[in-house]
């Protein structure tokens, strides 16, 4: 019987870093044959996009990067994600390890459960769970609150509840981890970056290896072949879920897109998309910039109010010069956020 294909599942919250992670990876695959399954929350694909223009993936042909978008995987495993595995499988003399990027609001534990599904067990087992964690954003109090002032506001209020959802999420997916990436580490002091790695392993049920990373240039060796059959022991993975049926997401937060046939001044336009993350309850803006007189295309990517961009492929010729922004948050005005950035 064939070698059961390793599966990688990355999870972390949104903007920490995994499609990053991901492209590396491909980027300097040592021979792996690479598959990769890209979940994102929302109708408009960003990072399979990022992940094609890694300069790896055919343009063209018999991709082996599958984009499962418009929904969340941990919801949607038995109608889009067992089909996608099925083709996977049927491709697994041409695959070494296939990686799963799950959308920031994804539970991991759901979707690895599939894992103990007949038709998938025979044929694929998941080498490790790696969660990625922004600690300049868990540092700011962006996707964890301040454990004492937390305490403090308890003290003052016994009706309050002291658990977001957000938290609860952040608290599933560094429970259900074989490896914690702690990335963007060149973005605090050393002070900072141990009281971040203290509050992880507050949440870390068992002994969990936590590296660090400023840019999620981490080696393969490090991230594969852990061989961890995280699917026979889930019991060691605790979740706020265990008990529930169906887990529902926070239904407030959404995502919506802007596409917009115009190009954008990038200093410009960062600063608009910086008022705007302060307007509303924006945790991630994503996309690609068309920028005057440039034949390249800009990433721009936004966790709260802190942004980065990189050229990262030509324009097509045949291809439509548009800025496209993804924004996910809560409660969020598309309209505002459309007429702002028209506006500009």
């Amino acid at each position: 019987m064939a070698a059961k294909i390793p599966v990688t599942v990355i999870t972390g919250f949104l903007g920490s870093g995994k499609t990053s992670l991901i492209r590396h990876l491909l980027q300097n695959n040592q021979g792996r044959r690479i598959a990769v399954l890209v979940n994102e929350f929302g109708e408009l694909g960003i990072d399979g996009e990022l992940l094609k223009s890694c300069q790896i993936c055919p343009e063209d042909g018999d991709s082996n990067i599958f984009e499962l978008t418009n929904g969340c995987l941990c919801c949607t495993v038995q109608e889009e994600f067992f089909p996608t595995m099925q083709q996977l499988i049927k491709r697994r003399d041409r695959i070494d390890c296939i990686l799963i990027e799950t959308s920031g609001l994804a539970l991991p534990k759901p979707l690895i459960k599939a894992f103990r599904w007949q038709e998938i067990r025979n044929a694929a087992t998941v080498d490790a769970v790696i969660t990625v964690v922004d600690c300049a954003a868990v540092a700011s109090g962006t996707f964890a609150s301040n454990p004492e002032a937390v305490a403090a506001q308890r003290q003052a209020d016994d009706s309050l509840e002291h658990e977001t959802p957000l938290q609860e999420l952040f608290e599933d997916q560094l429970a259900c981890a074989d490896l914690v990436v702690l990335n963007k580490t060149d973005l605090v002091d050393d002070e900072t970056k141990a009281q971040v790695e203290e509050l992880i392993k507050q949440e870390l049920p068992r002994v969990v290896k936590i590296v660090e990373s400023d840019g999620a240039q981490l080696d393969s060796s490090i991230l594969l072949g852990l061989n961890a059959a995280v699917e026979d022991n889930l019991d060691s993975r605790p979740s706020h879920h265990d008990t529930e049926e169906e887990h529902e997401h926070d239904e407030e937060i959404i995502s919506t897109h802007v596409i917009l046939d115009r190009a954008f001044e990038p200093e410009k336009l960062q600063q608009q998309l910086q008022a705007i993350a302060q307007q509303q309850e924006i945790y991630r803006i994503k996309g690609f910039v068309a920028v005057p007189n440039k034949a390249m295309r800009l990433v721009m990517q936004g966790v709260g109010t802190r942004f980065d961009q990189f050229y990262d492929r030509p324009w097509q010729p045949e291809e439509a010069r548009q800025t496209r922004l993804v924004f996910i948050g809560r409660d969020l005005k598309s309209s505002e956020i459309e007429s702002q950035l028209v506006a500009l």
